[in-house]
C-alpha cells in the first residue's frame, strides 16, 4: 500500500498551475513555487495533469508502477518523441521528490518514483525530427531581412523585429518582452540588457547597427507611446497597440517572411541558431557570450551547425 502523509491541498491558482488534475491529488505543481519561473511550473502542471489523467485515481498515481506503466504508454500509444517522454517523466519525478520534502508523501515512494527510468532515445529514434533545426544562411537570412514593405507601419516593425532576432539571438519571449530602455550604446556599437529565462540579473546582448537603425525608424513612426519595443497590431485594419506583441505572433511574423524566402519551418529559435552558428565559426566563447549560454558545451552542442563539407575525402588515394 502506498503511504500517503494527509495534508491540506496548498492553493491552486490558474497562473501557476496551468492544468486541472483529473484527480484529487494531495499536492500539484504549485508545491514548486518560489523555485521555478512560472511558466516552467505550468509545463510541470500539464504534464503532472496528463500522468494523474492516465492513473485514474489518488492511489494508483501514488504508485511508482503507474509511472513505469505511462512510460509503455507513452512509447507505445503516442508518437511522441523520447526527449518529450522523457521530459514529461521526470517532471513526475521531480514533484514527488519535493512532495515528500513537503511531507506529503514519504521519501519511499520518493525514491521508487526515482528509480523509474526513462526511455531509451536509441529506441525511438525514428521519431526525433529531422528538420527540428531549420539551417538559415547569410543570403537567405539577408532576403528574409530585407522582406517586409517599410513603407507601411507594420512593414517597419516587422523589419526591426527580424533585424533585432537575427542580429541578437535573442529568444522570441526575450523579443517580446524587450523594453525601449533595455537597448543601450556601448563602445561603438549597441546591446541590449536580456533577462533570459535561467537569469536572475539582467546580461547584454549584441544588436547589430543595422538592427538599431530599423528599431528607431520604427519608434519614431509609431503613433502610440509604450515602453515594449514591439507592440501588437489588432484586427485586419492594423490599428496599433501599446500592447507588447504575443510570441504567437512574432512566430507568425517570422513564419510569414520565411515562406515567402521559400524556408518551410522555420522557427523564432532558428533565428537564435543563426546568430550562434556564425559567430562560433570564428569564436565559440563569442557565441556563447552572446546567446548567455552558462556552459561552453551547450554552444558546442547546439549551435554549430556546419555541415560536412562535400569532396573531403577526394584524392585521398
Amino acid at each position: 500500500m502506498t503511504a500517503i502523509v494527509h495534508k491540506s491541498n496548498p492553493k491552486k491558482t490558474a497562473s501557476t498551475t496551468g492544468a486541472t488534475l483529473a484527480v484529487s491529488s494531495p499536492f500539484d505543481a504549485s508545491l514548486l513555487a518560489g523555485q521555478l519561473a512560472p511558466s516552467s511550473i505550468a509545463m510541470y502542471q500539464r504534464d503532472f495533469a496528463a500522468y494523474a489523467a492516465f492513473a485514474g485515481n489518488v492511489t494508483a498515481l501514488l504508485d511508482a508502477a503507474t509511472l513505469a506503466r505511462w512510460r509503455t504508454h507513452l512509447a507505445q500509444e503516442t508518437d511522441m518523441s523520447p526527449n518529450t517522454i522523457n521530459r514529461m517523466l521526470s517532471a513526475v519525478k521531480r514533484l514527488m521528490r519535493e512532495a515528500a520534502t513537503q511531507g506529503y508523501v514519504t521519501h519511499e515512494v520518493a525514491a521508487a518514483f526515482d528509480a523509474i527510468s526513462g526511455v531509451k532515445t536509441a529506441a525511438l529514434k525514428d521519431r526525433i525530427k529531422n528538420n527540428a533545426r531549420v539551417r538559415i544562411e547569410p543570403v537567405a537570412m539577408r532576403t528574409i531581412c530585407d522582406a517586409p514593405a517599410t513603407e507601411r507601419l507594420i512593414g517597419l516593425r516587422d523589419a526591426a523585429l527580424l533585424a533585432t532576432l537575427a542580429s541578437s539571438g535573442l529568444r522570441v519571449s526575450e523579443a517580446a518582452t524587450l523594453m525601449c530602455h533595455h537597448i543601450r550604446a556601448k563602445a561603438s556599437g549597441y546591446i541590449v540588457l536580456v533577462r533570459g529565462k535561467n537569469d536572475i540579473e539582467f546580461r547584454e546582448a549584441p544588436l547589430s547597427r543595422e538592427a538599431h537603425s530599423h528599431i528607431q525608424t520604427w519608434l519614431a513612426e509609431r503613433p502610440v507611446e509604450s515602453e515594449y519595443v514591439f507592440t501588437a497590431f489588432d484586427g485586419r485594419g492594423e490599428r496599433i497597440s501599446a500592447r507588447p506583441m504575443s510570441a504567437v505572433a512574432i512566430w507568425r511574423v517570422v513564419r510569414k517572411y520565411t515562406n515567402e524566402a521559400g524556408l518551410d519551418a522555420v522557427k523564432p529559435h532558428d533565428f537564435r541558431r543563426f546568430v550562434g552558428t556564425q559567430l562560433a565559426r570564428t569564436n565559440l566563447r563569442h557565441a556563447q557570450k552572446a546567446l548567455g549560454h552558462k556552459r561552453l558545451e551547450t554552444t558546442a552542442r547546439h549551435y554549430i551547425l556546419d555541415e560536412l563539407e562535400v569532396g573531403l575525402t577526394d584524392n585521398l588515394y
